[in-house]
């Protein structure tokens, strides 16, 4: 099995509104039409977003949810503890680092000091 995948909500969104460069873009799409993963957290972040509209809505109705359980959580709390980083983003992280995903994400000044967690940022392409 190949390298597995948690896109953050900031590249979900950048992908609906087309707004990823064509390399970023053609990469994104192929890992979301191979194993389209993500976080609870930015399932309720990207349904929570003021213009979601319903093809949106069932874009992201079509990903694998990772849902919280006991080690993400205290992953979570050791993240806290560890980092100055907000919760959504120390869940977010802690679900990449348990499950063994490489996040993708454009925010990655909050999280590459992070011991553990591989991100790419797909603007760097």
């Amino acid at each position: 099995m190949g390298e597995k995948f948690l896109i953050d909500t900031n590249v979900l969104i950048d992908f609906q509104m087309n707004v990823l460069s064509p390399k970023a873009d053609e990469y994104i799409d192929s890992i979301i039409n191979e194993n389209f993963t993500i976080s609870f957290v930015s399932y309720i972040e990207f349904l929570g977003y003021k213009n979601v509209i319903k093809p949106m809505e069932d874009f992201v109705s079509l990903a694998e949810v990772i849902e919280i359980n006991k080690i993400i959580i205290d992953q979570t709390i050791l993240l806290r503890k560890s980092y100055r980083i907000k919760l959504p983003d120390a869940i977010i992280a802690a679900t990449a680092i348990v499950s063994d995903h490489t996040l993708i994400s454009r925010n990655t000044k909050d999280f590459e000091k992070i011991h553990g967690l591989k991100i790419l940022n797909p603007y760097n392409l």
